[in-house]
């Protein structure tokens, strides 16, 4: 490895419980954080969709000049690339009419041409070897896709497919119930961290879809400010913890 990869290593963080519990949380506050701003905010979809993408930039170009994990910018970029992902699928359908059914598709293609075109040129899909700028720059652009594709596909179901936010969310429990137990029993664990990362996307829309819509739609009420808030407090401790557990690593190793 050259001295270039070498400074890039631990860009991405290890995949533990606490990962998947921040990358749910992530993606629920992505769909209410946007409702949020949106509409009880009043700053409406296009004020919403240019200032969190100004934001993601910014986020992005410090998570790309860090040269190690540090949690709170990438937690900071993930929650963000949710937001807009929310965002870019929210246009498409509120504002130019685009169907969930052609959004999931274009989505789902834009996914594969992603995974198609990091695999080729590095010859791996493993977040575990995420060090080089280049890596990077693929490991984001696929992070954004699955958000987008996650919202259209969590939308579908809820809402197109008429399966409302309890069952939507529980159906895509239950795959990634599925996508764990066959990680268990051996099955290729790049294969099946990637699709379990898109389906925490529309389990967290669902999930925040069920909690923030009023009960006449099926939902449980909350309003996208608590929900938002709550989550976002959770979040926020997590990424303290680790942030500390960075620190003191780092202390150690001097």
């Amino acid at each position: 490895m050259n001295d270039t990869a070498a400074r890039w290593l631990n860009k991405v963080p290890e995949v533990t419980v606490s990962f998947w519990v921040i990358k749910v949380m992530s993606t629920t506050v992505g769909e209410t954080g946007a409702d949020f701003l949106a509409v009880d905010a009043g700053f409406g979809a296009g004020a919403t969709s240019i200032g969190m993408a100004m934001l993601l930039a910014i986020a992005l170009f410090c998570q790309l000049r860090t040269k190690a994990y540090t949690p709170w910018i990438y937690w900071l970029s993930v929650v963000l690339v949710s937001i807009v992902g929310t965002q870019i699928t929210d246009i498409l359908t509120d504002k130019l009419d685009v169907s969930l059914y052609a959004s999931t598709a274009i989505f789902s293609v834009l996914l594969a041409i992603s995974f198609l075109a990091w695999y080729r040129a590095e010859h791996t899909l493993s977040i575990r070897e995420i060090v080089t700028p280049r890596r990077e720059l693929f490991y984001w652009a696929t992070v954004l896709c699955t958000f987008a594709l996650g919202t259209a596909a969590g939308d579908l179901a809820s809402e197109a497919l008429g399966l409302g936010f309890t069952l939507g969310a529980a159906i895509f429990a239950a795959l990634i119930a599925a996508t764990l137990v066959a990680w268990r029993l051996s099955a290729n664990g790049v294969l099946t961290f990637w699709i379990a990362y898109i389906l925490t996307r529309p389990f967290g829309a669902s999930l925040g879809d069920l909690l923030t819509q009023a009960k006449t739609y099926g939902g449980l009420g909350m309003g996208a400010t608590w929900t938002s808030a709550l989550f976002l407090c959770v979040i926020v401790l997590l990424v303290a913890v680790a942030q500390a557990n960075v620190g003191k690593r780092t202390a150690i190793t001097r």
